[in-house]
């Protein structure tokens, strides 16, 4: 008795094609990339200064931004120095964390500190970033 060793259904089917399939593949690919939103954070750009002696806080104080253009942010919200005083003393706050730009003038930096020693608040925090970064 003599059996065959190809029957004629697996004869047509030795290779699969996958063009149709990667075709498919690459068009869901550009309309997901197409069709996502990037939402940029709006943010304040600052450049702190380095320093060596900078350690590392473990508490979360009131954070107060002065920007390079002399700008001060409470909250990220932009304040005058008299309303940050009135701010301040309203919240009764126990210590400020400053992030100074390090093209920021030094009298609003010492401005900020005074309002801050005038309304007894000792704990005052300077932003820096490690010299060796």
């Amino acid at each position: 008795m003599k059996f065959k060793r190809e029957s004629k259904i697996n004869a047509g089917l030795k290779q699969m094609d996958i063009v149709p399939l990667v075709d498919c593949v690459f068009l869901l690919l550009i309309f997901f990339m197409l069709s996502a939103s990037f939402v940029a954070v709006p943010g304040i750009n600052i450049k702190l200064p380095k320093a060596i002696s900078s350690q590392k806080i473990n508490t979360k104080p009131l954070t107060l931004i002065i920007s390079s253009e002399d700008i001060i942010y409470l909250e990220g919200e932009p304040y005058p120095a008299k309303e940050i005083e009135d701010h301040l003393r309203q919240e009764k706050i126990e210590s400020i964390f400053i992030k100074a730009d390090k093209g920021a003038s030094l009298g609003t930096v010492v401005t900020i500190w005074d309002i801050c020693k005038d309304l007894g608040i000792n704990k005052i925090g300077i932003a820096t970033t490690p010299q060796n970064q």
